[in-house]
């Protein structure tokens, strides 16, 4: 769990170098930092994408790739719609603002990420309204939740953590501690409570990997791959404002990803 504990810490330190940054940093670079993240989703995105795609049509699974990608994403979407899997995560950041100290950090002070419900939270000067707070609160620690999770470094680097090899995790680490600070500057502190869906997913990964170990085929590695990226996309998008995906949503399509491509790649 080395690996597992030193990407939570990263991101918690992230997150406190962002938000004391945040407050004195100008609006106009508050923002250029929002959208350099944002681009650098979608390319990150793009490149796991096409190198998923490419290994995934090198195996068994062949032609068919790209019914894996189709299949999952449509099926694992309307799963998350049915159980509401983005209103879960914000409410879940929404409660863990509410207990927050009295006097702990302010969530708001720069910009909320651009969105379908896109809101300028407060001027510097001028202390957001709790409803705000909240929703931006809630906004950072589901944005960073799927930026830090869904991709398929997380699970990759979550086995061989397992199997005794961090090193996929500590390199991991790296990158995600570099991206909340750029995410908590514009999303706040927020972003650092993701350290919990880090501890759950990574750590439940980690922990059931020697179990795992056996189902994990090249195909299967090369579908998560393939859906990560694409979901790695949307979230860019999101990120940018261009349009509000509900990427949350899309989560299970990863799960039907590593069952699809365990069943046509036999």
């Amino acid at each position: 769990m080395t690996g597992v504990g030193l990407n939570i810490l990263t991101v918690i330190i992230g997150t406190a170098i962002g938000v004391l940054f945040g407050r004195v940093i100008p609006e106009r670079f508050r923002q250029v930092v929002f959208y350099a993240i944002g681009s650098c989703t979608i390319a990150f995105g793009a490149i796991m994408a096409v190198s998923g795609f490419s290994d995934l049509s090198a195996t068994s699974v062949g032609s068919l790739a790209a019914i894996v990608l189709v299949l999952s994403l449509v099926l694992g979407s309307l799963t998350g719609e049915l159980l509401r899997i983005e209103q879960r995560l914000e409410g879940l950041g929404s409660l863990m603002h509410r207990l927050l100290p009295r006097g702990g950090p302010k969530v708001g002070s720069g910009t909320a990420r651009a969105s379908e419900k896109r809101t300028e939270i407060g001027a510097r000067g001028n202390a957001p309204s709790d409803a705000s707070a909240s929703s931006t609160f809630a906004e950072g620690f589901m944005t960073a939740s799927i930026f830090f999770c869904a991709g398929a470094m997380t699970i990759m680097g979550s086995i061989q953590a397992g199997l005794g090899d961090p090193s996929t995790l500590y390199l991991k680490s790296t990158l995600d501690g570099i991206s909340s600070i750029a995410l908590s500057t514009a999303l706040g502190i927020g972003v650092g409570f993701s350290a919990v869906t880090i501890l759950v997913v990574q750590g439940g990964i980690a922990l059931g990997a020697s179990a795992l170990s056996a189902l994990i085929t090249p195909a299967i590695m090369a579908a998560i791959n393939l859906v990560g990226g694409a979901m790695l996309v949307a979230l860019g998008i999101e990120i940018l404002g261009i349009k509000k995906l509900r990427v949350g949503n899309m989560l299970p399509a990863l799960i039907y990803a590593i069952i699809l491509a365990a069943i046509i790649g036999q």
